[in-house]
């Protein structure tokens, strides 16, 4: 049974469509890592399994699960209905043919990877259009509105940069600019689309989480523009070759980075919850690995060794950063979602199980601390060039997301 709408609600199925197809993605492409782990190790990160593998995370699991979140958060954040709720189905259906297609060509064949990459774009711009209309919507705009219209920006640069490199890998088109493209497809992706969106959505769902009141918003524009402004300086670096800027850039991108932690630390210190629910200080410890990571990536660039340690700072940063914050806030957004769907209607009239019966919550710390261990382990493998390491590493990360898929699947059979 699905509940009709009401005020800014967005029809269930919306969201878990995406939700579904991202627990999906994720645990093939992690299987797809651990299957090829040799070329990983040997930093052969460059051949069709790995772009397959890394494309059906980044777009498959990360992009999916932010597009799905975003039509459940966009309404209450921004207090406006999702534009088109039709649209939107048709939107999923565009975007996830397109990212399986892509992965399967990229795998099989990457000169044949140009049709499929079209329509997975014409899915995304099908999501930018759709929120660009759900914003324009908004009464009074906020900070948030600022963080996450720039990481839509962001998220267009990704796609569009990353269909000229399948061109100029097609037809050599710019292939003198190359290098220039790729790097500004990570940081635009990476940097960009995907820490953006999450600075602003943990605006909304830290103090929510917490249960906190009377903290101030000021420091979040600060956060903005030191972040904002060590992009762009990093992606001007890249342009004009220019190992200051590429320095400058990435102390910006600490320091705003730093400020963020600072502001949410500042918001936790007002919480009215005396005790943080397991999953939502998982959550809390991403952005502290995220700090660490880009405190990492500056000394690194300062000593002129980034190039040398770049693969385990990426990967750490995807996972112990964005993957990590994703299924920290999905591990306690799920249950809430599908129990509000399913029994909000009939409290009162019949029993129904408590909240915190929708998932076992006893699951999370093992699968979190898994996921930490494998992923340290998976870097250092890279880094050192140890088989075993990596090996054990990446069967950590295989494991802990096939349970966790499994956690969260589950919670839509009670």
């Amino acid at each position: 049974m699905i509940a009709k709408n009401m005020g800014h609600e967005t029809n269930i199925k919306l969201p878990f469509s995406f939700i579904l197809f991202s627990i999906i993605a994720i645990i093939v492409s992690q299987f797809l890592l651990l299957f090829n782990g040799e070329a990983l190790i040997n930093g052969s990160f460059r051949i069709p399994a790995i772009w397959s593998a890394s494309h059906l995370f980044i777009l498959g699991w990360a992009l999916m699960i932010a597009m799905g979140s975003m039509y459940q958060l966009v309404p209450v954040a921004f207090l406006t209905p999702i534009w088109n709720e039709k649209f939107g189905f048709i939107q999923f259906a565009v975007t996830s043919i397109g990212i399986v297609w892509f992965a399967v060509t990229l795998y099989i064949m990457p000169s044949k990877a140009l049709i499929p990459g079209i329509l997975m774009l014409l899915g995304i711009l099908m999501f930018l259009v759709q929120m660009g209309m759900t914003l324009r919507k908004q009464s009074k705009p906020t900070i948030l509105t600022l963080f996450v219209g720039s990481a839509l920006l962001c998220l267009l640069l990704t796609i569009v940069i990353g269909i000229t490199l399948v061109i100029s890998m097609r037809t050599g088109f710019a292939s003198h600019y190359y290098s220039i493209l790729f790097h500004s497809h990570l940081l635009f992706g990476i940097a960009g689309w995907f820490t953006l969106l999450i600075f602003g959505f943990s605006y909304k769902m830290a103090p929510m989480f917490a249960l906190a009141h009377g903290y101030t918003m000021k420091l979040a524009k600060y956060v903005y523009g030191v972040y904002t402004s060590g992009l762009l300086t990093v992606w001007m670096s890249f342009i004009f070759d220019s190992s200051w800027l590429l320095k400058g850039g990435f102390l910006l991108l600490l320091l705003g980075f730093s400020c963020f932690l600072t502001h949410i630390y500042l918001i936790i210190q007002k919480r009215v919850k005396k005790t943080l629910d397991l999953p939502f200080r998982f959550a809390l410890l991403a952005i502290i690995f995220g700090a660490v990571i880009h405190l990492l990536a500056f000394l690194t660039v300062i000593s002129e060794r980034f190039s040398t340690y770049a693969a385990p700072l990426i990967i750490a940063y995807l996972m112990l950063w964005i993957a990590f914050s994703i299924m920290g806030y999905l591990y306690k957004i799920v249950p809430f979602l599908w129990w509000t769907h399913k029994y909000s209607q009939v409290i009162g009239k019949k029993d129904v199980p408590a909240l915190k019966d929708m998932i076992n919550e006893k699951l999370a710390s093992p699968i979190f601390m898994s996921f930490i261990l494998g992923i340290a382990l998976v870097s250092a493998g890279i880094a050192l060039n140890g088989q075993i390491l990596f090996y054990i590493g990446q069967s950590l990360v295989t494991i802990a997301s096939l349970i966790f898929g499994i956690a969260i699947i589950l919670v839509m059979k009670k």
